[in-house]
Parts: structure tokens; C-alpha cells; sequence
């Protein structure tokens, strides 16, 4: 691991071989228009701030991308719980504790933010 390796870089290696469909798949078409409809949003941000919008003006519409961000992670926590977290369950109890802990960690780690 270099000293440019972040924290989401190693768990992403550490996920990237989830076996089968992720539980946000059968929603991913609308976590796809979200996320494009937010890059639209930070786009216009970039133009708020090159064309010297006043401040407050540039908060409010931050304050909108977080809030729309927040909407998409809550969404994906709740696929994962229902979808992965349920499945390793299934599989055993040592598989199902792991992908609650991974879970929570992740919450954690959204909380933070």
C-alpha cells in the first residue's frame, strides 16, 4: 500500500469481489439519474463560484447536493441491509455478523461526514 492510499480505496479492494447482484441493482437506473442530476448540481456550483454568485447563494445550493448525496447513501444503506446483509445472514451467523459490522462501520463513517 502506498502513502496515497486512502481509506475507501482499501475497502473498495477489500468489497470488489462481492459475488452476485448488488442490492441497490434492481434501483440502479434511478441511482444513476440521481447521481447525474447532483454531478448537474456541483457543475453549477463550479459556474456560481467562476461567475462570483454571492456567497450565501453558493451555500444554499451546497447545502441542496449534500442533502440530495445523504438521500442516495440512506437509500443504499437500506438496500445493503435488506439485500446483502440478509443474504450473508442466511448463509451463517459468522457471514451475517461480518456484513453487520461492515454495515454499521459504514454508517460511521456516514455520520462523520
Amino acid at each position: 500500500m502506498t502513502d496515497t492510499t486512502t481509506d475507501q480505496d482499501v475497502q473498495h479492494e477489500e468489497h470488489a469481489s462481492h459475488d452476485g447482484p448488488h442490492g441497490y441493482a434492481s434501483d440502479k437506473e434511478a441511482y444513476l439519474r440521481r447521481m447525474r442530476r447532483i454531478e448537474g448540481q456541483v457543475r453549477g456550483i463550479a459556474r456560481m463560484i467562476d461567475e462570483d454568485v454571492y456567497c450565501i447563494d453558493i451555500l444554499t445550493q451546497v447545502s441542496a447536493v449534500t442533502k440530495a448525496l445523504q438521500a442516495v447513501s440512506i437509500g443504499l444503506v437500506e438496500d445493503h441491509l435488506g439485500h446483502c446483509v440478509v443474504d450473508a445472514a442466511r448463509q451463517s451467523e459468522d457471514e451475517g455478523a461480518a456484513k453487520v459490522k461492515e454495515a454499521a462501520d459504514a454508517i460511521a463513517r456516514l455520520v462523520r461526514s
